[in-house]
């Protein structure tokens, strides 16, 4: 498009297109969606019909019961009887050819007890009687008044619908379409989808990093099977042990942090059941290379990361209070963060701080708020010395708050590891394998060496 079209004009495009016919069913915030499509005027040739499901027991009748109202769950079940509905309504028709479609969302409005938020999709055939496409979204509202989070959904929900129609062809365009006419102080999209024939080549890692680095959130997640999700969908109630880091290449450290982490929290905390959620984390800093960031290279350590069975965060937190704070919006429960010295020492660092008008020390009551705790491994420096928690050198203006935590074991230092591997980091291991030194491979889990030779990651870049 030349030029950004308005909410109306998106709307309006659709409306006189006579090759586009489709249902609009919503739950929860009114029918601000479809309430554009009448707005504009010519919805007679494009809606077939508009639906809100307010009340639970008509909402359960139509789509059957579920234990969340607002849901991929329940938007999945709107979306699969709608267009079902409408293909038996509106056969396909050779006189008059019309691609079906049909939005749905599911939006919850903010109040004293729950943020705003929905989940919103679109499922539609490219061409007359062909094969379906979909595109799902999550989103939170932030305006605090609820008759304007009605109005950015509706919004939004314009914008997904006319990105989906006319912006298929580039999944990154239909990304930053989204935003059209809105802000991050209104609107965050957290998770996106895209599924289909239209978006077969689409990587929905790659969608997640996106929406990254486009500022339409701050952090995505997705499975080590590479499904994107929601937080809450993996993270509700579960206790979360995370390690940020910048995974190229995973090594033998990176996985025995974890699993020491891992084996100290049960035996201080012991739970019942498998209620824990293992997050390795990239920050976009971590992804960076000569100001941009390498895609393929996102997605060969995504893929190694995989291999090992690690679901990935991706984010753009500098500061570790932000990590806790995102993941305190899906649990409650315990969160254990697995850091090594040079991490730690960062931590004190005040730079990090600068916006904060507690600095530090606001910086760390945000970090530990609810039940949190780093787990300290340790590291061997050039010396051969080895550093650890109890021995760390901490900035005098901060050494009494760090004792404070220390001593009230919010920092906790791993008691057990593996001295003999201290020595390994990624910088040394991608040194060693870039300089053609086989050490290399003992360094790093089995699965990740077969995979770096298989597929050649990694390798030196040419020089010119």
């Amino acid at each position: 498009m030349e030029h950004t079209l308005s909410t109306a004009q998106k709307a309006l495009q659709i409306n006189i297109d006579l090759k586009k016919f489709g249902t609009f069913a919503e739950i929860g915030a009114g029918q601000e969606t479809a309430r554009w499509f009448f707005h504009v005027g010519r919805a007679s040739g494009t809606v077939a019909k508009s639906i809100s499901a307010y009340d639970m027991a008509i909402s359960d009748e139509l789509y059957g019961a579920t234990g969340h109202y607002v849901s991929r769950e329940r938007l999945e079940s709107m979306l699969t009887r709608e267009f079902e509905q409408l293909k038996r309504r509106h056969p396909a028709k050779p006189s008059e050819p019309k691609a079906l479609f049909v939005f749905a969302d599911t939006v919850a409005t903010q109040s004293h007890t729950h943020a705003g938020q929905g989940w919103m999709g679109v499922r539609f055939q490219d061409v007359p009687d062909g094969e379906t496409s979909e595109i799902l979204i999550h989103f939170a509202m932030s305006d605090p008044e609820t008759v304007n989070q009605q109005e950015a959904a509706g919004i939004l929900g314009v914008n997904l619908v006319h990105a989906a129609f006319y912006f298929n062809h580039d999944s990154k365009l239909c990304v930053n379409a989204l935003m059209d006419g809105l802000s991050r102080r209104r609107i965050e999209v957290d998770m996106i989808k895209f599924s289909g024939p239209v978006f077969a080549g689409v990587d929905n890692r790659l969608m997640s990093l996106q929406l990254v680095e486009n500022s339409l959130t701050d952090a995505a997640m997705f499975t080590a099977a590479g499904e994107v999700v929601q937080a809450s969908e993996v993270l509700y109630g579960k206790r979360v042990l995370i390690e940020r880091g910048s995974f190229r290449p995973v090594t033998n450290v990176t996985l025995d942090m974890l699993e020491r982490a891992q084996q100290q929290l049960e035996q201080d905390s012991p739970a019942s059941g498998d209620d824990r959620v293992v997050l390795m984390e990239m920050t976009l800093n971590n992804l960076m290379s000569a100001q941009t960031i390498d895609h393929q290279d996102f997605l060969d350590r995504v893929d190694l990361l995989g291999a090992l069975g690690k679901m990935v965060l991706i984010s753009n937190y500098t500061r570790f209070d932000a990590v806790t704070g995102y993941l305190r919006k899906s649990t409650k429960n315990w969160i254990g963060m697995v850091v090594g010295i040079p991490t730690l020492t960062e931590l004190f660092d005040q730079k990090y701080y600068a916006d904060l008008p507690g600095g530090v020390l606001q910086g760390c009551g945000e970090l530990f708020r609810g039940s949190v705790k780093l787990l300290v491994y340790p590291t061997r420096n050039s010396a051969g010395q080895i550093s650890t928690a109890d021995s760390i050198a901490v900035p005098a203006r901060q050494k009494k708050l760090y004792d404070y935590l220390r001593e009230t074991g919010l920092i906790e230092p791993i008691r057990d590891f593996d001295a003999a591997q201290l020595h390994i980091t990624p910088a040394v291991v991608l040194q060693k394998l870039q300089a053609g030194d086989p050490v290399w491979r003992e360094m790093v889990p089995a699965q990740v060496a077969a995979m770096i030779e298989q597929r050649g990651l990694f390798a030196a870049a040419a020089k010119s």
